[in-house]
C-alpha cells in the first residue's frame, strides 16, 4: 500500500490545475467541505491523525501549498509575489471550485492559517469560517519582534536570506534540519508518526527549501504590504474565526492570539490546548472535537 493511502486510507488523491498552479490533495467523506491546510515544513501529511475522523461529518480536502509536497513550485520573482499567500489563496479557491465548491470551511496550521486568514479577506464568499492554528497574525508578529520571539522563531529571519543562502546552508543536511527544526519544543519527535516522518523527509527536497524560503521572504515584504493594505482600508475577516493554539509554544507566551486576531476579525473565539506547535499531530482529538463543533454548527 503507498504511503499516501496509509496514511488517509479511504480517501482519493487529486492533481488540480484549475489555478494555473497544480495543487495536489487527498479528498474523503461526505457533507460540507472543509479544506485543510499545513504549516512549514510539511505537507498535508499533517492532518492524518484527524481528517479521517472529520471525514465522517464532512467532504475532507487536506491539500499541499504552493510551493510544498506535490503542489506546483513556480519560478519565483525579485518581490516573492508567485509566493504570496495572496497567490497561495487563488489556487486554493480554483482548486476547491474544481471539486465542485464555491464556499467552505478553512482550517490552517501555521503557514496554512496565514493561508487561510488571506482567504478569507480577498475571497470572502468562498470562506464561510475559518479556523487557525498556533499563529497570530503575521503583520501582528512582525510588528511586536523583540529578543524572545527572534530566539523562539530564528527560522523566520533565517529563511528571509537572500538566496541562495538558507537554501545552501538547509541541503548541506536536510535530514538533520528537519530534525531539528521540528523536534525541537515540548513535544520532541515522540509527536510524529513513522509514516507521516517519512513523508515530510521524502518531499523536502532542494526544490521545496528554495519555494519555502519563497514562502517566508514573501512573508516579510509583499505579505506585510498587502496586510498593511487591509488595515489601512478597514478591510477585516468577516466569517466566524476559530483560534487554537498550543499551552506549551511560543504563541501562547509571547502573544495575545484572541485578542491579535479580533484586531482582524470581528466574530472571534478560540482557546490554548495542552500542547505545543503541532497541535494535529500532539493533540488529534482535542483539535477534531474543536473543528465538529466550530464547523458543525
Amino acid at each position: 500500500m503507498a504511503l499516501e493511502e496509509r496514511l488517509f486510507p479511504g480517501f482519493r488523491p487529486v492533481d488540480l490545475a484549475a489555478g494555473g498552479v497544480p495543487v495536489h490533495a487527498v479528498v474523503g467523506g461526505t457533507g460540507p467541505a472543509l479544506l485543510l491546510l499545513h504549516g512549514y515544513p510539511q505537507t498535508h501529511a499533517l492532518w492524518h491523525k484527524v481528517a479521517p475522523r472529520l471525514a465522517k461529518r464532512f467532504t475532507v480536502v487536506a491539500a499541499d501549498l504552493r510551493g510544498y509536497g506535490e503542489s506546483g513550485k513556480p519560478a519565483t520573482d525579485d518581490r516573492h509575489a508567485p509566493y504570496s499567500k495572496r497567490a497561495m489563496a487563488g489556487d486554493l479557491v480554483a482548486a476547491m471550485r474544481a471539486l465542485g465548491f464555491d464556499a467552505f470551511f478553512v482550517a490552517g496550521h501555521d503557514r496554512g492559517g496565514r493561508v487561510g486568514h488571506r482567504l478569507a479577506v480577498d475571497h470572502p464568499k468562498a470562506v464561510a469560517k475559518l479556523a487557525v492554528l498556533d499563529i497570530s497574525p503575521t503583520l501582528a508578529m512582525y510588528e511586536r519582534t523583540d529578543m524572545d520571539f527572534a530566539r523562539a522563531y530564528w527560522h523566520w529571519f533565517f529563511l528571509i536570506q537572500p538566496a541562495p543562502v538558507p537554501e545552501t546552508m538547509i541541503g548541506a543536511d536536510p535530514r538533520y534540519y528537519l530534525a531539528r527544526k521540528m523536534g525541537d519544543g515540548s513535544g520532541g519527535m515522540a509527536r510524529f508518526a513513522p509514516e507521516a516522518w517519512e513523508e515530510y523527509e521524502r518531499r523536502f527536497t532542494p526544490e521545496v527549501i528554495h519555494a519555502s524560503c519563497e514562502d517566508y521572504r514573501a512573508a516579510a515584504t509583499i505579505d506585510l504590504e498587502h496586510d498593511r493594505a487591509d488595515r489601512d482600508a478597514g478591510r477585516r475577516i468577516a466569517c466566524p474565526l476559530l483560534a487554537l493554539w498550543g499551552a506549551h509554544g511560543v504563541i501562547e507566551r509571547l502573544f495575545t492570539p484572541l485578542a491579535d486576531w479580533r484586531a482582524v476579525a470581528g466574530d472571534v473565539r478560540g482557546r490554548a490546548l495542552a500542547a505545543g506547535h503541532y497541535l494535529p499531530e500532539e493533540v488529534p482529538d482535542l483539535v477534531a472535537a474543536e473543528f465538529e463543533s466550530f464547523f458543525g454548527d
